[in-house]
């Protein structure tokens, strides 16, 4: 179900957004990095992934998010931490503060897996080390 654009804008303004992040490998170590189409951080390297969806479980939005995004069907998935930022402009562009919360997980790929990127990426890497800003903050860290 979707919900109408303003009335999304106003949640937004005071609600954080939770997400989905996926950290993966290949055999030789580097991470898949996406170059965003959509803000924030429209034009950067960045790791797939993106809302969850009403009654969604984390898990089963990640698997999604590797579907739709990538085109790849991952097998496993490992829940590895927490990522939270507040970027100065929201998913629309707007000078709105976006606050999202994303359950980061783990998975490989192997290096002969295709692929197929959607509208929300304009471009893909393999690269040695995740994003500077990309600090995934581990649960055990809390207990």
């Amino acid at each position: 179900m979707r919900i109408p654009e303003t009335l999304y804008a106003s949640i937004t303004k005071v609600l954080p957004v939770v997400c989905v992040d996926l950290v993966i490998e290949n055999s030789k170590g580097n991470f898949l990095l996406v170059k965003r189409a959509n803000h924030p951080l429209r034009g950067e390297w960045w790791v797939p992934g993106g809302r969850l969806l009403h009654s969604e479980k984390a898990i089963d939005g990640a698997f999604r998010k590797g579907k739709e995004e990538l085109g790849v069907e991952l097998i496993s998935l490992q829940f590895s931490g927490f990522f939270e930022e507040t970027f100065a402009v929201d998913c629309r562009g707007g000078d709105i503060p976006y606050h999202t919360v994303s359950l980061v997980y783990q998975a490989r790929l192997s290096d002969s897996e295709a692929i197929s990127l959607d509208r929300q990426s304009t471009d893909f890497t393999w690269a040695k080390e995740l994003p500077e800003k990309f600090v995934v903050q581990r649960v055990e860290e809390f207990i």
